[in-house]
């Protein structure tokens, strides 16, 4: 008699086990190219300037250099399987815009002005926080699931977000806006750009548990699957809070970019066409409702139907008319296709907004549209790759909430580019990683942190099965 054993590790590998590759040295070797190019810009700006290679080239490479290291070690160590795309893209869209505020920080029209500020420094300072935080996200979020138990509690914090800039003493009106709070010794601080990613929470959650009763429709009419009349409730009720931040904050573009992103996540989840019909009916019926009562609304929409005749009111010395609008169109018909070359533009003429509002003009002007294509092209991909997350992630929170940041992000872009540039009027909202502002950049920073989480637990491997109990060491025997 003889016994033979059946070795069971060749029955423990799985399809399912088998996993896509980390790609974490794809991300550093990215990386490297998103470092290297804003240096080689920086580098241009000097020599445009002052004809010779700028002093602060070597710190801010470093500078610029540790952060993505930074970020790049924690992302290896806490998100191994995240996107490689993300970090790359965020620190290059930052890079250039600190490149960008510095080459402003040169102009001696601005600082001829009273109140100039250098705005450079303090841009690398918050991008060091946004990091930052970024770097917290993927430690303290080990599974972005924990975010749908404080579903309701998200709303609660959004609203008192968005209603801190109306506390009298705390809130600060800036050039007609009131979306700002003063924090002594900080400056002031943009709640709202904290508040779309709370928001974004509260919606997944709430959406995820009530998007089949949404989804049910009682007729059909034009072609469109009209939402039952109790149904209608969520949306009239965040179109309600949106009209409320338009009127006693008198800003539009927070007002847009909610809404928006709560009609996109409420399509994702119930694939309703419907929904986007009434979303925009409801959004064009409150701005004009809004429009034809408040003036710094009329204002931008009167800058926007004929820039060229608030630049003469405003030229004239009339109050409550502004010519950046003018200008700015300007800025993008001197760069043409190529441009004037960094360091060599006038964009600097639009004054206190050119680093922040108009950044993007700075760039139209000095990258023509070439780079004005580059730069939009860029945040493409960062929503893409959201979007892609969004379709990977094996939970539905997961896939709205990934929906909901790409979409607030995307809409974001939309709504200052589209302002900037002529195409609806203007918001007074920052571009993200680019314009100058501490707020904008930090949640921005955070936004990308949570689609890192998300991203990781959509593209990490399924771990092995337990072994198979057919696959024990069995024995044969043979008659001899």
């Amino acid at each position: 008699m003889s016994s033979t054993t059946n070795s069971p590790t060749h029955h423990t590998s799985t399809i399912g086990a088998i996993g896509a590759p980390s790609r974490r040295n794809t991300e550093l070797g990215l990386l490297v190219f998103a470092v290297v190019i804003p240096v080689f810009a920086y580098a241009n700006v000097g020599l445009a300037i002052n004809d010779e290679v700028p002093a602060g080239l070597l710190a801010y490479g470093i500078g610029l250099g540790l952060l993505a290291g930074i970020g790049h070690l924690a992302v290896r160590k806490f998100a191994p399987y995240a996107d490689p795309l993300m970090l790359p893209l965020a620190t290059l869209l930052n890079g250039l815009g600190l490149v960008i505020i510095w080459r402003l920080d040169q102009s001696k029209r601005l600082q001829a002005s009273k109140t100039f500020v250098e705005a450079a420094p303090r841009q690398l300072l918050y991008s060091a926080m946004g990091v930052a935080l970024l770097v917290a996200v993927l430690i303290f979020l080990k599974d972005h699931r924990v975010l749908q138990r404080y579903t309701y509690i998200s709303m609660a914090g959004a609203l008192f977000l968005l209603l801190l800039p109306l506390v009298p003493g705390l809130g600060a009106n800036v050039y007609g806006a009131k979306i700002w709070i003063k924090i002594p010794g900080l400056g002031t601080l943009q709640p709202g750009e904290f508040a779309k990613i709370v928001l974004a929470v509260f919606f997944a959650g709430y959406l995820m548990v009530k998007r089949d009763a949404l989804a049910l429709a009682s007729r059909r009419f034009m072609g469109l699957y009209l939402p039952r009349g109790r149904d209608l409730g969520p949306i009239i009720v965040v179109w309600m809070i949106s009209i409320l931040i338009l009127v006693f904050e008198t800003d539009l573009g927070t007002s847009l970019l909610f809404f928006g992103m709560f009609v996109i996540m409420l399509y994702v989840a119930t694939e309703r066409t419907s929904w986007i019909v009434f979303g925009l009916l409801m959004s064009a019926v409150g701005a004009v409702g809004v429009a034809s009562f408040e003036p710094h609304i009329q204002t931008r929409v009167n800058a926007w139907l004929d820039p060229a005749n608030e630049f003469k009111l405003s030229r004239s010395g009339a109050l409550g008319h502004t010519e950046q609008a003018m200008q700015a169109l300007w800025a993008f018909g001197s760069g043409g296709t190529l441009g004037t070359g960094l360091g060599q533009g006038n964009s600097d003429l639009i004054g206190f907004a050119a680093n922040s509002d108009f950044i993007l003009a700075t760039f139209g002007e000095e990258l023509g549209l070439a780079g004005v294509m580059a730069i939009l092209l860029l945040y493409g991909l960062i929503v893409e790759r959201g979007v892609r997350t969004a379709l990977a992630a094996r939970d539905p929170f997961g896939k709205l909430l990934a929906v909901g940041l790409s979409g607030a992000f995307a809409l974001q872009v939309f709504v200052v580019a589209g302002g900037v540039m002529g195409l609806i009027p203007l918001t007074g909202m920052t571009l993200p990683f680019v314009a100058y502002g501490g707020s904008s950049v930090i949640a921005n920073w955070a936004l990308i942190g949570i689609l890192l989480r998300i991203s990781d637990t959509a593209r990490r491997p399924a771990p092995a099965p337990a072994p198979n109990p057919d696959a024990e060491m069995t024995q044969v025997v043979r008659p001899s």
